[in-house]
């Protein structure tokens, strides 16, 4: 039985003209990738293989060494030489933050620092031999679970289902269209908020 407060989000949806059957897919979108999220940042495979694999990382070392790495299938085809600046902007962290980590890899042999092939002037880094085995064996310790699990689908399954996923991966950036398509709902909603804070009192 749908939740009061679904059912109003709902009926906001479709009188926004988004139909029936979208509307509840949304909801139920949302709440996956809720529950997707919190899992997502306990790394709990990733965490397991650095385990398992009994690599003396933590997690955060072990993106940077991937960031560094550059695969073409999670930062693009023409990911080019790395820097340090380009290991904050793959990881979204602040440049200070990557730079220490950097060095901690450089430090402990996963990864050495070198002169740009486009650029003397610009120092680049790049992964040692260890710091290739550790991404390789990671990353295929990954593939080997997940593998073990989507075996289990069909063809046809796996035929729809990632073409579909490569397509809902890039729904974020609709945000800013959505945003003003529905402006005038969003203001609305912000009132609505605005008189419910108006209605607390302070420490009640």
């Amino acid at each position: 039985m749908p939740q009061t407060r679904d059912v109003d989000v709902g009926s906001l949806l479709q009188k926004a003209g988004v139909d029936a059957d979208t509307a509840d897919a949304v909801m139920r979108i949302d709440a996956l990738l809720q529950n997707w999220r919190r899992r997502a940042q306990k790394r709990e495979l990733g965490q397991r293989a650095l385990v398992e694999l009994r690599i003396g990382l933590d997690i955060a070392q072990f993106d940077v060494l991937v960031a560094i790495d550059g695969p073409a299938n999670e930062f693009g085809a023409a990911a080019g030489e790395t820097m340090v600046g380009t290991v904050a902007e793959r990881l979204a962290i602040d440049p200070s933050r990557a730079s220490r980590l950097v060095s901690e890899m450089v430090d402990q042999g996963y990864a050495r620092r070198a002169v740009s092939q486009a650029d003397a002037r610009r120092a680049v880094v790049v992964l040692t031999e260890r710091g290739k085995a550790v991404v390789e064996a990671v990353r295929a310790y990954k593939y080997l679970i997940m593998g073990d699990f989507l075996g289990t689908w069909s063809k046809g399954e796996l035929e729809q289902f990632v073409p579909l996923l490569e397509r809902f991966a890039g729904w974020s950036e609709h945000i800013e269209s959505g945003s003003e398509r529905f402006a005038d709902e969003i203001a609305a909603l912000a009132r609505a908020v605005d008189a419910e804070m108006d209605t607390v009192q302070p420490g009640g």
